[in-house]
C-alpha cells in the first residue's frame, strides 16, 4: 500500500486536507512494514504535527535515504533521533529481507552518544520500532532480525565477547569506546561494514576534547570501512550550523569539506518562557522574605503542573531546593513524589530517578546539569530555572525538556534572585525569543589527542606517515595542522629529546624510511624510501587500551595550616584553579589565605580577611561570550532610553521583554540610579569599557572594578593580563576577583596604577606571550600540565595492573614540569599553554577586544568613586558572596546602596532592587 493509500485508509481522527502531502512522499520511501508500523504508531499525533512526520523527520528521512550527510538541528522532543534511525532501520530491514543469507554478522550502524545514560535510553527506544516492525513483517510471513546492543565502559567482558560471536547490526557506544574498538584486533573487523554513523548531542561533544577525539576516530573509521559511512549529526539548539556540519563530516583529501545538508528546524516549537523575580527590591526586602516568596511561588508552580523539573546552577543548590520544599511542605512532598538528580549521586539513585521521571511518577525533580541532555521525559510540562543558565543554548536545552513532544508548548519559568543575573536573564530570554543562539567553539590542533590517535594508528599496523597525516588532517579540528605541528608531535612520540628517557618517558613510535629489499627493515608492500611509522614496545597495545580518553581525573587536596600543620579540611582541585597566592577562601566556617600547594597538599594561613573567591566559583558555568556582548549592547540601548525619557521610557521598553513587572521595575531602577550616580559613561556598552576606582580606607585597599561583561572565561584571561602589568608597575602583589560581568583588581592604598591606561596600552600581538608569562608558577599551569601529560600518555594512569590516582599523577607531573619547560617546543608543554589560553581563557576574544581598543572602536573610561556604583555592587561584594557570609553581604549591599542614594538624593532614601539571595 502506498503512502497516499495509507493516508486515505488510516483509522485516525484528523483532517486529511490539513496534512502536508509531503508525508505521503516520505512514507513511500519506506518499506511496507515500516510504513504500516509508522502510521499505527504516530497516526494519533497527526493533528499536532500537521502530518505523520515532525519537521525534522520530514526533511531528514529522505536525505538519509539518499545517502546524504545531514546535521539535524531541532528542539528537544521533536523526534530528531528517530528521524536519524528511521531511514537506517528501513534499509536494514529491506536488505535482511532481500538478501539470501540476510545481513552479515557485523556492525552496520554506529550510534555515538556523549552519555552512557543516553545510549541506554536510545537502546530502549530502538527496541520499540524494531520489535513493532518485526511483528508487521511476521504478519506477512517474513522473518527478519535486526540486532542492537550497547558497548561502553560498563559493559561486562562476557557481553563484549558475545558481540564477537553474535554482532549487533546497530551498536550504541561512546567516543572513548569507539577509539578502543578501532584498535581491537578482532572487533575492528566488524566495523568494516559500517555504513551509518549517528552522532547525538553533537554540540556537547564539539566544544571539548571528547569531540576532538571522536572526530579523528571517525576519520580512522572512514579509512577502515569498505564504503564511506553516511554521517548523521543530531543537536538541539546550536550555532554556527556550518561549523557543526563541517565538524561532523570532516574534510576531503584536498582540504575541502565533505558534502553535507543542514536540517534547520530549531524553532518549530512554541515557547512560553518568562523571567520572574520575587520582588522589585532585592536589597531592602529582608532575605528571609525573598526566600519565602521564592519557595511559595515554586510550590505554586509545581502544584499547577503535572511534572516539574527544577534546574539550579550547582549541585548543592539542587539539594537545597529539594530539602527546603520538603521541609516547608511535608504534607505535600516526600521521597515518593520528589527527588534530586546530579553527578555526585550514585548511578543506581540517578537511574531510579530517571525511570520515575519517564513514568511520570514524580511531582518534581531538582537537578544541576545532569538532565540537560538526552533521556526522554514525556510527562514534564514545566521547567523552572533558578538563576541564570549562562547561555541561550543552555536555556533552550533545559526548558526544552518540558512538553517533550511536538505540538506541546514549552513552558519555562526563570527565577532571578540576584541583580546581576536579573540583567543576564532578561537579555537571554529576549535573545532566545528572537532566535539568537550562542556559538560553539571547537578546540583546534590539540597535541594530546593527536598523540593518542597517532599512537593507536601505529599500533594497528606499520603504515606510511603520509597516510597518518592525511587521516588526522581530514578531521575538522586538525584541518590546519601544519608540517611544523607534525614535526613537533613526532619529536615527542619518538622521544627525540635528550634526557627524556631518563625521566621514564619513552618513545611510543618509530619513524623511518623503508629499506631496500636487502635491508634490515624492508616492508614489501611499500616503496623503498617511503616514510613509515610503527609502534615501539611490547606493551604498546595494552598501554593504549588502558590509558586513552580525554576526561581528566580529579581529586581533593588536604588543607593544612603552615604554622601548626593542622589539617583543616579538603578542597576539590577544580577550585584550586581559581586560587592565587594571597586569595582568601572559606573552609569549615573559617577563613584561610592560600599560600601554596605541594602535590595533593595545600598550605594556608588562618586570616580574618574576607573571602576573595566564593565556594561555588568552580562549579558554576561561565556566562557565554556571545551573550555577554549582547548584554553590553542592551546596556547601551537602555542607557540611551533613560537619558531620553527617564525610568518611564526604560520600563515601557522593558515591557516588550518576557519579564514580570518586578523584573521590569528592578532593572529600570538599577540603571537609572547608576546613571544618576556615576553618569552614562560608567556603564559599559559594546563600544565602551568602564573602569571604576574606589578607595577603601578601612581595609587600606585601592580597588579597580572593570565592567567587562564578556563572561568569566574572558574576564579570567583579561584580569590575569592586567594584573600581570599592574604588578610590574606597582611593584606589589595585586589581588584579583573575577565574575561574569567584570573583575576587580585590588592593591594596597599606597600603590596606584592607571588601570585604564594599562588596558589602552595592551599590544594585541603581545597578549599571548604576556598571558603565557602570567601563568608561570601558577597552580593552573601545574594542573593542566598534568592533565595534558596524562592525555599524551607521558604519564600513565594504568600500567601493569597498577592504577595511579590523580594525586599521584600530579606528583609525577610536578617532577616533570620544570624539565618540560626547558625543552624546545615540547608538544605536551605547548598543548598545556594552548588549552589554557585558547579554551579556558578565551585568548582569541581578548586579542580581538584589545585590537578594538587600539583602533578606537572601544573607549576605555576611568571614574573615581567614593563608593561602588550600583552596577559594581556585585564585584565589590564578591569577596563576601560566600553562602556562609550571606548576612554580611546583605549588610554591605545596603551600606553601598545608602551611600549611593545619599549622594543622589541628598540624604533621602528610595527603593532599589538587587542583592545576592539564592539557592546556590
Amino acid at each position: 500500500m502506498s503512502g497516499r493509500e495509507l493516508l486515505a485508509d488510516a483509522n485516525v481522527d484528523f483532517d486529511a486536507d490539513a496534512v502536508d502531502i509531503a508525508d505521503a512522499d516520505v512514507l513511500d520511501l519506506l518499506e511496507p512494514s515500516v510504513r504500516e508500523w509508522w502510521v499505527d504508531q504516530f497516526g494519533a499525533y497527526v493533528p499536532g504535527n500537521g502530518g505523520f512526520f515532525t519537521p525534522p523527520q520530514r526533511e531528514a528521512i529522505p536525505l538519509i535515504h539518499e545517502g546524504a550527510n545531514p546535521l539535524i538541528c531541532a528542539p528537544t522532543g521533536s523526534g530528531k533521533t528517530l528521524a536519524s534511525f528511521t531511514a537506517i532501520i528501513d534499509e536494514l530491514f529491506r536488505r535482511d529481507r532481500e538478501l539470501e543469507d540476510g545481513l552479515d554478522n557485523a556492525v552496520y550502524c554506529l550510534y555515538v552518544s556523549p552519555l552512557k545514560s543516553l545510549a541506554n535510553d536510545i537502546h530502549r527506544n530502538l527496541t520499540v520500532p524494531l520489535e513493532g516492525i518485526s511483528e508487521k513483517m511476521a504478519e506477512r510471513g517474513e522473518s527478519v532480525e535486526i540486532r542492537h546492543a550497547i558497548r561502553h565502559g560498563d559493559t561486562p567482558s562476557t557481553e563484549r565477547q558475545k558481540m564477537l560471536e553474535t554482532t549487533p547490526h546497530i551498536l550504541n557506544t561512546t567516543p572513548e569506546t569507539l577509539a578502543i574498538l578501532l584498535n581491537s584486533p578482532k572487533f575492528k573487523e566488524k566495523l568494516r561494514n559500517v555504513e551509518y554513523v549517528v552522532v547525538d548531542e553533537i554540540h556537547s561533544l564539539a566544544e571539548n576534547k571528547r569531540g576532538t577525539h571522536l572526530s579523528v576516530s571517525l576519520e580512522r573509521l572512514e579509512a577502515l570501512a569498505d564504503t564511506s559511512p553516511t554521517r548523521i549529526g543530531c543537536s538541539a539548539t546550536v550555532e554556527p550550523l556550518t561549523t557543526m556540519a563541517e565538524f561532523l563530516v570532516g574534510r576531503e583529501d584536498d582540504g575541502s569539506p565533505r558534502d553535507y545538508d543542514i536540517v534547520d528546524t530549531r524553532f518549530v516549537r512554541d515557547f512560553d518562557v518568562r523571567l520572574e523575580c520575587p520582588t522589585d527590591d532585592l536589597i531592602d526586602t529582608p532575605r528571609s522574605e525573598v526566600t519565602e516568596r521564592f519557595y511559595d511561588r515554586l510550590h505554586e508552580l509545581i502544584g499547577s503542573h503535572t511534572n516539574t523539573l527544577v534546574f539550579t546552577n550547582t549541585r548543592s543548590g539542587a539539594e537545597r531546593v529539594l530539602h527546603n520544599l520538603r521541609e516547608n511542605h511535608p504534607e505535600t512532598y516526600d521521597e515518593s513524589n520528589s527527588g534530586c538528580h546530579h553527578g555526585s549521586l550514585s548511578k543506581e539513585r540517578r537511574q531510579e530517578v530517571e525511570s520515575q521521571l519517564k513514568a511520570g511518577e514524580l511531582d518534581f525533580v531538582t537537578t544541576s546539569t545532569s538532565l540537560e541532555l538526552g533521556i526522554d521525559m514525556p510527562h514534564i510540562d514545566l521547567v523552572v530555572q533558578v538563576g541564570s543558565p549562562k547561555s541561550v543554548a543552555s536555556l533552550l536545552q533545559r526548558v526544552g525538556r518540558a512538553g517533550h513532544r511536538l505540538g506541546q508548548t514549552v513552558n519555562g519559568r526563570v527565577v532571578a534572585l540576584d541583580r546581576d543575573e536579573l540583567v543576564e536573564c532578561a537579555v537571554m530570554l529576549k535573545k532566545a525569543e528572537e532566535g539568537f543562539v550562542d556559538r560553539v567553539f571547537v578546540p583546534e590542533n590539540a597535541y594530546d589527542v593527536a598523540a593518542q590517535q597517532l599512537y593507536g594508528m601505529a599500533i594497528n599496523e606499520i603504515r606510511p606517515e603520509s597516510e597518518v597525516r592525511a587521516i588526522l588532517r581530514r578531521a575538522y579540528p586538525y584541518r590546519n595542522f601544519s608540517d611544523t605541528d607534525f614535526e613537533r608531535l613526532f619529536r615527542y612520540l619518538t622521544a627525540d629529546y635528550e634526557g627524556l628517557e631518563d625521566k621514564h618517558v619513552y618513545a611510543k613510535i618509530w619513524r623511518d624510511t623503508n629499506d631496500a629489499p636487502d635491508g634490515e627493515h624492508h616492508y614489501e608492500e611499500y616503496d623503498v624510501g617511503e616514510e613509515l611509522i610503527g609502534k615501539r614496545g611490547r606493551m604498546a597495545r595494552v598501554i593504549y587500551m588502558t590509558n586513552i580518553g580525554t576526561i581528566p581525573d580529579s581529586f581533593t587536596c588536604d588543607v593544612y595550616t603552615r604554622s601548626t600543620s593542622e589539617w583543616v579540611g579538603n578542597l576539590d582541585e577544580n577550585y584550586l584553579d581559581t586560587l592565587e597566592k594571597g586569595d582568601v577562601f572559606v573552609l569549615g566556617g573559617s577563613h584561610f589565605e592560600f599560600r601554596y600547594r605541594r602535590g595533593s597538599k595545600v598550605y594556608v594561613d588562618p586570616t580574618s580577611a574576607r573571602p576573595t573567591v566564593p565556594s561555588w566559583y568552580s562549579e558554576r558555568l561561565p556566562l557565554s561570550y556571545d551573550l555577554g556582548r549582547e548584554i553590553l549592547s542592551f546596556q547601551g540601548d537602555l542607557v540611551a532610553r533613560l537619558e531620553r525619557g527617564g525610568q518611564p521610557a526604560a520600563r515601557d521598553w522593558l515591557r516588550g521583554f518576557p519579564l514580570d513587572e518586578n523584573s521590569v521595575r528592578a532593572i529600570a531602577r538599577m540603571y537609572d540610579e547608576q546613571v544618576r550616580y556615576a553618569g552614562a559613561e560608567s556603564v559599559s556598552t559594546d563600544t565602551r569599557l568602564a573602569v571604576e576606582e574606589v578607595k577603601d580606607r578601612a581595609e587600606y585597599r585601592r580597588h579597580y572594578h572593570v565592567h567587562s561583561n564578556y563572561g568569566r572565561q574572558f574576564n579570567d584571561g583579561l584580569s590575569r593580563l592586567v594584573a600581570y602589568h599592574c604588578a610590574q608597575q606597582a611593584n606589589t602583589n595585586v589581588q584579583v576577583a573575577v565574575a561574569d560581568n567584570g573583575f576587580s583588581i585590588s592593591m594596597p592604598l599606597n600603590r596606584k596604577v592607571d588601570v585604564s591606561g594599562v588596558l589602552q596600552s595592551l599590544d594585541p600581538d603581545a597578549v599571548g606571550s604576556d598571558l603565557r608569562a602570567a601563568l608561570e608558577g601558577t597552580d593552573l599551569l601545574k594542573r593542566y600540565f598534568r592533565i595534558n601529560a596524562t592525555r599524551s600518555l607521558m604519564i600513565l594512569k594504568r600500567y601493569k595492573g597498577y592504577e595511579k590516582s590523580a594525586a599521584e599523577q600530579q606528583v609525577s607531573s610536578e617532577m616533570l614540569l620544570s624539565f618540560a619547560q626547558d625543552l624546545d617546543s615540547f608538544a605536551v608543554m605547548e598543548e598545556t599553554y594552548r588549552e589554557i589560553l585558547e579554551d579556558k581563557l578565551n585568548l582569541g576574544a581578548i586579542q580581538e577586544f584589545v585590537e578594538r581598543v587600539q583602533a578606537g572602536d572601544v573607549e576605555v573610561t576611568h571614574l573615581q568613586q567614593s563608593s561602588p556604583s550600583p552596577r559594581a555592587f556585585g564585584l565589590a561584594t564578591l569577596m563576601a558572596s560566600d553562602v556562609v557570609l550571606a548576612d554580611d553581604e546583605s549588610a554591605v549591599l545596603k551600606e553601598f546602596h545608602e551611600r549611593v542614594m545619599a549622594e543622589i538624593e541628598g540624604g533621602e532614601s528610595t527603593e532599589d532592587d538587587g542583592a545576592a539571595v539564592g539557592v546556590e
